[in-house]
């Protein structure tokens, strides 16, 4: 039952490009993302100006998520991703140059935010979208979990290191290691071969973007996933104050160790991840993990002891980390694939928006009488409670079982041939 399948990484050639090449631009872009919220403190002092991070990079994360999808399913899945790592390769190196300069602009620092989050909203819809034509059917469990894997090491790894190089060396030094693996990563997409949209696509406009809004909301199983998550990660999402918690604790050499605590308790959801092959009920394992996750920032926030907060964000990092497991599932398996990159975008917006909007909450609530800790605790009991409301109004949601997910998915995608065989050209 426990350990992972690795067919997916011996049977796909292409796959295995993709794997390697998100985990080793995964692996320093998880550094920068320390770096950026550091540096906005060190300059400002201020936790409300790292959570407005997050504010800058939402506008051009809702916009772009479904432009971002209705290309990824008009143009070659490939070329999208592609052209939007070599722009972010290219905001890389403005952070390098803004570091290397006597006075680094903080409002460079915003702008390279909201550009980062614009290029992931063109490219995220796309390598969603992309991944499931790389392997098998049935190897979509496996393969969410692979992916799983991928990002828990580089999230893990990446912001581990990114404290040891914040307390040791110039920023500048930091940024430049992102770049590096820039060139790697685009190297390997490089060699993956196209991937081309669905046969009779339908052209980017405002009715295909809507033809994907109404299929999500048909979708109860859908809608779940999407509303679990956005309440879980708006109040249950501190990251903006770790800088100030980890003064609280330890100093900026700890930084790097609240970053990863989360990451250690996903790898080790994600390396015992078998068993999620042998569950059906999707929609009750989403709604379970969701609340786990506030549990455990419940407890971070109320902890005073480093160990103990360590502990509590690695059980919410795993909790995360179920709960994206059963989410991926649920839309690898059911969502037809000319319908994939727009509801990769709406998918994107869900999990994005959370997390930035949660930023936010965070920082403005840190600045009332409730504080760091405060604010981080009375997060994680509202995550609870607000996912407790969303499991009595989505009852059919709970309800889902996976059993179906293929077999209808599979469906789906046959009609479309066929209207697409029979209409004519």
């Amino acid at each position: 039952m426990l350990g992972m399948d690795l067919s997916p990484l011996r049977t796909s050639r292409d796959f295995r490009l993709m794997f390697t090449a998100g985990a080793v631009s995964g692996f320093g872009s998880f550094i920068t993302y320390v770096t950026i919220p550091f540096q906005v403190a060190a300059i400002t002092r201020d936790p409300l100006m790292v959570g407005l991070l997050g504010l800058c990079e939402l506008v051009p994360l809702i916009v772009m998520s479904f432009v971002g999808g209705a290309l990824a399913d008009f143009l070659d899945r490939k070329l999208l991703v592609r052209g939007a790592e070599i722009a972010q390769t290219a905001l890389c190196g403005v952070l390098l140059l803004n570091a290397l300069s006597d006075e680094p602009h903080l409002w460079l620092l915003y702008v390279v935010a909201a550009l980062a989050a614009t290029f992931s909203g063109l490219a995220r819809p796309a390598l969603d979208a992309m991944i499931p034509r790389l392997v098998e059917p049935e190897q979509l469990p496996a393969t969410m979990s692979l992916q799983s894997l991928q990002y828990n090491v580089a999230q893990l790894a990446g912001p581990a290191l990114a404290g040891i190089l914040i307390a040791s060396v110039d920023l500048a030094w930091v940024y430049a290691f992102d770049l590096l693996t820039f060139a790697v990563s685009l190297v390997c997409i490089s060699l993956v071969r196209a991937v081309p949209p669905p046969g009779d696509a339908d052209r980017p406009s405002l009715r295909s973007v809507v033809t994907g809004l109404r299929y999500a909301k048909s979708r109860p199983e859908l809608l779940g996933t999407y509303l679990i998550d956005v309440n879980a990660m708006f109040f249950g999402m501190p990251q903006a104050l770790y800088p100030f918690l980890a003064n609280q604790l330890g100093g900026p050499k700890i930084l790097g160790l609240l970053y990863a605590a989360p990451a250690a308790g996903s790898m080790l959801a994600t390396l015992t991840s078998r068993w999620s092959g042998k569950v059906h009920r999707h929609g009750l394992m989403v709604v379970v993990a969701a609340a786990c996750w506030g549990l455990g920032i419940l407890g971070a926030g109320l902890s005073h002891w480093l160990w103990l907060t360590l502990l509590s964000l690695a059980f919410a990092g795993a909790s995360d980390m179920i709960s994206g497991i059963f989410r991926a599932i649920i839309w690898s398996q059911t969502i037809p694939d000319h319908l994939r990159g727009r509801l990769a975008g709406i998918e994107m917006l869900s999990y994005t928006t959370g997390p930035l909007l949660g930023q936010v909450r965070s920082g403005a609530m840190a600045r009332t009488g409730l504080g760091v800790g405060g604010s981080i605790w009375v997060g994680g009991a509202l995550c609870i409670v607000g996912t407790a409301v969303l499991a009595a109004l989505l009852p059919k949601f709970v309800r889902y079982d996976g059993k179906d997910g293929i077999a209808r998915k599979k469906a789906e995608d046959e009609a479309w041939l066929t209207r697409s065989a029979t209409t004519p050209g």
